[in-house]
């Protein structure tokens, strides 16, 4: 199996059953992410450093407007897609193996955690596992701490509460938090100005 095989089967959704071809393939590329991050979060590195490293973990250049504080975390790196303006906080998390996509303008606070995968219910397959895609749209901010569960899409324009667990997708423009997150309220006309 080769990378682009790989990502076309995650984002195809399939279960990876643990032990496959795809699930061995997964840990020699959580390697490589785990060399890569422990480069990033070792020592000072400029900006400039830091976008050819977030670019090598994820194999493809980020815009130089990307800006990163680290340390940053990741098991696999090769399915996350950065737009431009977009900012990530010291101490996130992502395991990006169902794809992370986040858009122009985006702000990520510290600590927030991104998952992408499901583990199978049943305990006779627990190894196995569901990917499923992670979508932030534009001029979004999750706040401090918060966790992206699988399968989620933030629109456009809303706002994640610092420790908030989103588990449905957020309508854009609307505020949401709490534990599971549910909507606070939609952001006023003045807000969106």
């Amino acid at each position: 199996m080769d990378l682009e095989t790989f990502l076309a089967y995650l984002n195809s959704g399939k279960t990876v059953q643990g032990g496959s071809e795809a699930h061995l393939f997964m840990h020699g590329v959580s390697q490589e992410a785990l060399r890569i991050t422990a480069e990033m979060n070792s020592g000072y590195h400029t900006p400039e450093e830091l976008r050819e490293l977030f670019s090598r973990l994820i194999g493809r250049p980020v815009d130089e407007s990307f800006g990163l504080f680290p340390p940053f975390y990741t098991d696999c790196g090769k399915n996350i897609h950065i737009g431009k303006n977009v900012f990530i906080n010291m101490g996130c998390k992502f395991q990006d193996q169902g794809g992370v996509y986040i858009g122009d303008g985006a702000l990520i606070g510290h600590n927030v955690v991104l998952a992408t995968l499901n583990h199978v219910k049943s305990p006779r397959d627990r190894s196995s596992m569901v990917p499923a895609p992670i979508r932030i749209g534009k001029n979004v901010w999750i706040g401090s701490n918060a966790t992206i569960l699988p399968g989620v899409t933030i629109g456009d324009g809303a706002i994640v509460a610092a420790g908030a667990v989103v588990a449905k997708d957020v309508p854009e423009n609307t505020i949401v938090g709490g534990v599971p997150a549910k909507i606070i309220r939609q952001l006023s006309e003045e807000e969106l100005k």
